[in-house]
């Protein structure tokens, strides 16, 4: 796809939108107001887990520390802490597996009391990344409601999905361990709809947001030319704009891996074209 049909694309999508994908292999680039702070929703835990890793690596916390569970700890949704039996234990590993592939709020609230809100927006700013900040825990309707809204933008979050790929995320291991737990994500309706019914589907690592007109997915399409990719969405229709994310990664991801990709897609082409009609 040229850079004119992606944007002629998100041109069409209501609300605030922005875009990046980037070949990691070639360096070719596309971005669609990428720079534009959004509404993170859940992309913020992606820096949270980069935060607690520092912590895991500099010592400061463990990654098997243990830590009891009760009902004043958990809010609703999203996740599966909520639902488990009063003083069940998990580690700080836990918290960060949960967070990720499941999105869970209790585990992420837990994390910003171990790792100190203050401590992730400075290790966030020791980046470089300057629109990005932690403001509030999730489900804090308090703090919401008065307009305290966590931010990211797509090129920020690109920089940090470009940094873990090339193991320069806290450290080299430490990378290969948050790529691993992405790779794990249970909540892939968007990036991934249609790449997971390929005949040989893709790995992604990757990271969704939602919440009342925000979506957002952020992740790496790895294949024979790996690449990252950002949806984020505020104040859009949020089926409309899945859909486009779904459609516009298999497509990206046909024109990455055409060899791998061109013989059994044809059947996908046709589906795509029929639901767009």
């Amino acid at each position: 796809m040229t850079r004119d049909e992606i944007i002629r694309i998100l041109d069409q999508v209501p609300g605030k939108i922005s875009f990046l994908y980037e070949n990691l292999e070639t360096g070719e680039r596309v971005g669609y107001r990428e720079d534009q702070p959004l509404m993170a929703a859940s992309v913020i835990k992606l820096y949270v887990m980069a935060a607690a890793f520092n912590q895991f690596e500099t010592g400061k916390l463990r990654q098997d520390f243990s830590l009891p569970i009760y009902k004043k700890d958990c809010v609703p949704s999203c996740g599966a802490l909520t639902y488990l039996h009063e003083g069940i234990c998990v580690t700080a590993l836990d918290l960060v597996t949960l967070m990720i592939i499941f999105s869970d709020n209790t585990a992420t609230n837990l994390l910003i009391e171990l790792l100190g809100m203050e401590e992730i927006n400075q290790y966030i700013k020791s980046l470089g990344f300057e629109k990005t900040c932690l403001n509030r825990k999730m489900y804090d309707t308090e703090k919401s409601s008065k307009g305290i809204q966590n931010y990211i933008t797509a090129s920020e979050t690109g920089r940090l999905l470009m940094m873990m790929y090339r193991g320069e995320l806290v450290s080299e291991g430490a990378s290969r361990q948050m790529i691993s737990i992405l790779k794990n994500q249970q909540l892939c309706s968007k990036i991934p709809f249609y790449l997971q019914a390929l005949a040989e589907e893709p790995e992604i690592a990757h990271k969704t947001g939602e919440d009342r007109g925000i979506t957002h997915d952020v992740g790496i399409v790895y294949g024979k030319t790996p690449f990252l990719v950002c949806f984020c969405g505020n104040e859009t229709d949020t089926p409309g704009f899945e859909r486009i994310m779904g459609e516009l990664s298999l497509k990206l991801y046909e024109e990455t891996n055409r060899s791998e990709a061109q013989n059994q897609n044809k059947s996908m082409d046709s589906m795509i074209g029929r639901k767009s009609e």
